[in-house]
């Protein structure tokens, strides 16, 4: 018997470390994909030893065994889109970049982690110009925070038309659609809630085009898993059929309410996706 088409989940990719405090990374990925409807496969990039307070110890997979196992998924899975996470080094990113191309990934998200939120280095820094010039120029959109975007700019940003300029910049550089998320703008005196209150505002550059997206901020101790969040949101939409505009608001909507339904795990707030 031939299965139903209806039937069918979309099929999509994480290349991510593993958060072994289950947080972030590819089990954050993994999570999200569950929620959107989406069968989530994964591809380890390093393991760490972290939880939402620390990152104790990291440890890279050799780049050839990252490369082999995005051949292996794409030979079992008709992957519709895929996203990137940490990728640690210029050989895995070398590696990921070479095999994305070699298995034919169109629709790839990359989240161009460097630090985690305790500040962790998880990009070395000689791995920053391959990030730039062998793996974003494949993608169809990156998902920088702001620390990232100040990094790929090469400059302080302060404000809204900061963060406007800067996606556009980043956009036009490498040809691809970028969402600068504003999580970390502690103020933008130009979106307001109703109640006076910042909201948190995410700018979307696409061909030529910029948007910006509001929500209410939501008042948390932790953020950790967030970007990771954000970026598998617009992957799994993406593999939907969603556009970029509406993937991305649903991001910031979907993210939003992760964090407003957080619950208590021992002393932590983990994100209620």
């Amino acid at each position: 018997m031939s299965e139903s088409s209806d039937n069918m989940l979309p099929a999509v990719l994480t290349i991510a470390g593993s958060d072994s405090g289950g947080g972030a990374g590819l089990q954050a990925d993994l999570k999200v994909f569950h929620a959107l409807g989406c069968f989530g496969t994964t591809v380890v990039t390093c393991v760490t030893a972290q939880n939402p307070d620390c990152v104790r110890g990291v440890e890279p997979i050799s780049p050839a065994m990252v490369a082999e196992q995005v051949r292996t998924v794409c030979d079992g899975f008709p992957i519709a889109a895929a996203k990137t996470g940490m990728l640690f080094s210029a050989e895995i990113i070398e590696a990921v970049a070479a095999v994305i191309a070699e298995c034919g990934l169109k629709l790839l998200v990359v989240d161009p982690v460097m630090v985690s939120t305790s500040g962790v280095r998880l990009l070395r820094e000689d791995a920053v110009v391959a990030l730039v010039e062998k793996l974003i120029p494949k993608a169809c959109i990156i998902t920088p925070n702001l620390p990232e975007a100040e990094v790929l700019v090469g400059h302080a940003i302060s404000s809204l038309d900061e963060l406007k300029l800067a996606a556009k910049d980043i956009g036009e550089r490498f040809g691809v659609a970028c969402v600068l998320k504003g999580g970390h703008l502690a103020e933008c005196e130009t979106a307001t809630s109703a109640e006076g209150a910042p909201d948190v505002v995410d700018v979307l550059y696409e061909v030529g085009r910029v948007d910006v997206f509001s929500v209410p901020r939501v008042n948390v101790g932790e953020t950790h898993g967030t970007g990771c969040a954000f970026a598998a949101v617009i992957t799994a939409e993406l593999a939907k059929g969603s556009s970029l505009h509406v993937a991305v608001q649903r991001a910031q909507t979907f993210v939003a309410a992760a964090l407003a339904s957080a619950s208590r795990v021992g002393k932590h707030t983990p994100l209620g996706v």
